[in-house]
């Protein structure tokens, strides 16, 4: 794979003990360090045009200031420091850049992966939240519909609900946004009931798991909801809103999924957009134990170069099987 990433990404320093740390590119770029066909590109900064184009001005320039003024906490879990801006530009950039990429036939072994922080999947068009400021997949979406593409779709697979892209694009029909969630985490949206208003109607797809949800149950939300209705929708690009915090051994979550599986949800995503004729791009979320999202980006880079996940059968949770009932009564099963 072609991974975004810039060495500023790591001046973004969210103090000790926090779990969005350097450390977890770090991790990453030391697990990739051996494996073949891995390429790096330095992506240019996000241009603040276009961030401005998904969120408030006057959000962008207060969050200027506040770094500029030495950052601090901007709430209890949101941290920035004087590098934080310049931080989340370049991430911003590398989610443009991998959106770009893609939409420019970049494939197969090449396809793109934006490896930047701060995440971005929380950030609301007038607010940073959730470790994250500029909401970096709304930004590359944008980016891609600017440039030319009618559609894009938008596949969150990080175990907190990306309430920031939901919001951003709520009343749009231009992009789709679909989500696999934990119930009871943070931000505590995402329910159901929650599909689009307005020219989205029906552009919104969530899929609220409760805690304990595994490989099985991620795999049955991807076929039997989210794969069919994002070919439905037909998109010219697919984004992935890459976190890897449902991880069986992640700290901050109860989710299992395994490593394994985060390998077969890329594969189900390669033949998607296969089908979709759409490109295909990742864009680093969460993520926080840092041997689990190292080897499970490690996994996602080798499915691209042949690697076959290796899977074993399993019955879907009753009470994931109920979720996905109700959301096939919405219209978003199978066909």
């Amino acid at each position: 794979m072609n991974f975004g990433y810039r060495e500023v990404c790591l001046d973004h320093d969210t103090g000790p003990r926090h779990p969005e740390s350097p450390d977890r590119l770090r991790a990453v770029r030391r697990a990739l360090k051996d494996r073949h066909g891995v390429e790096y590109v330095a992506a240019n900064d996000a241009d603040t045009d276009l961030v401005r184009s998904v969120h408030d001005s006057d959000y962008i320039d207060e969050f200027r200031a506040f770094c500029d003024d030495g950052g601090g906490n901007w709430d209890a879990d949101t941290v920035a420091v004087e590098a934080t801006w310049s931080a989340a530009l370049a991430s911003a950039g590398t989610a443009v850049w991998a959106a770009e990429a893609a939409l420019g036939g970049l494939d197969g072994r090449d396809t793109p992966f934006g490896l930047g922080r701060p995440p971005g999947h929380h950030a609301v068009e007038d607010d940073a939240m959730g470790f994250c400021f500029i909401n970096n997949v709304a930004v590359a979406a944008q980016a891609a519909l600017e440039r030319e593409a009618d559609r894009v779709a938008v596949f969150d697979w990080d175990v907190h609900h990306g309430n920031g892209t939901q919001d951003i694009f709520y009343d749009r029909g231009d992009v789709f946004y679909a989500s696999i969630h934990e119930d009871g985490l943070y931000p505590g949206t995402g329910g159901i009931e929650e599909t689009g208003a307005g020219d989205g109607e029906g552009t919104t797809l969530n899929v609220k798991y409760e805690p304990g949800a595994d490989t099985t149950d991620y795999l049955a939300a991807i076929d039997d909801c989210i794969a069919p209705a994002i070919a439905d929708y037909d998109p010219d690009l697919l984004l992935i809103s890459a976190g890897f915090d449902a991880h069986e051994h992640d700290p901050i979550s109860r989710m299992r999924v395994t490593t394994e599986g985060y390998g077969a949800m890329t594969q189900r995503m390669r033949t998607l957009a296969d089908d979709c004729g759409a490109g295909l791009g990742f864009v680093l979320e969460g993520g926080y134990g840092l041997d689990t999202l190292a080897d499970s980006i490690t996994t996602v880079h080798e499915v691209f170069d042949g690697y076959e996940p290796v899977i074993a059968d399993g019955e879907v949770d009753e009470d994931a099987r109920t979720v996905l009932d109700e959301l096939a009564a919405q219209g978003f099963g199978s066909k």
